[in-house]
């Protein structure tokens, strides 16, 4: 029978299995897996839904990633998380982070402001849609941190920042500056962008509005002969 770690790595969308193999065989994540699996006996509701959690990784394939968004994460309401960063489903209520970063965008570019909060568009197109933290329990954020989440996506960037594509990683928030911080310092400089903001929340809005972070993520890849990303197409 497969061991944990094993069935963890074949949960992987294929174009991440390779350049992740060597971290989830690591013990911390053996202790991650086996505290998810004793949170969910115990009755804990946990988001996203299991088939989801690597709903980021499945959506913009690894030699396809030409931006990273990185979130903390998920969402703890209801119906809310689908394994995107700052993404909702369809139908779903857009929260004031996503609000904030739409109005962004409009002021950046001059996107009409959207009436729907799903970001798979831009996941597709090679947005990754990250979050710091793959799950949490309901009601209760930051709930799964210092699991174990932190050192396989910190895997995720270092892999991704070692690649010889361009990419360009936007960090809001003093979370997301500092879970980069280290990694960067591995990667050619001249081959990746880093754009740093105040977090789109309210409590922290008037530091990340005016950054300007999409139109000059696409600078950036037009600069390095990188298709621009779309980010009307919602």
């Amino acid at each position: 029978m497969p061991s944990r770690q094993e069935q963890f790595i074949a949960a992987l969308p294929a174009s991440w299995k390779k350049p992740l193999e060597y971290v989830c065989k690591k013990p911390e994540i053996d202790v991650l897996i086996g505290y998810l699996q004793e949170r969910e006996a115990a009755g804990a509701t946990i988001y996203p839904a299991k088939k989801n959690i690597f709903a980021a990784l499945r959506a913009t394939p690894f030699d396809q990633v030409r931006v990273v968004i990185v979130g903390q994460d998920p969402y703890h309401g209801p119906g809310q998380a689908h394994g995107l960063s700052f993404s909702v489903p369809p139908g779903v209520a857009i929260p004031p982070s996503l609000r904030n970063i739409f109005k962004e965008l409009h002021r950046d570019i001059g996107m009409p402001i959207p009436k729907n909060g799903t970001l798979s568009s831009w996941a597709t197109q090679g947005v990754l849609l990250l979050n710091a933290i793959l799950t949490v329990e309901e009601g209760n954020p930051a709930s799964h941190a210092g699991r174990g989440w932190e050192l396989f996506t910190d895997a995720i960037i270092e892999q991704l920042l070692r690649r010889k594509q361009p990419i360009v990683l936007m960090l809001w928030g003093a979370y997301a500056q500092k879970k980069v911080q280290h990694l960067h310092l591995h990667a050619d400089s001249t081959n990746h962008v880093i754009l740093t903001a105040g977090h789109p929340s309210p409590l922290s809005v008037r530091y990340f509005l005016g950054c300007g972070h999409f139109s000059q993520a696409n600078a950036f890849l037009k600069k390095h002969h990188v298709p621009e990303i779309d980010w009307n197409f919602l």
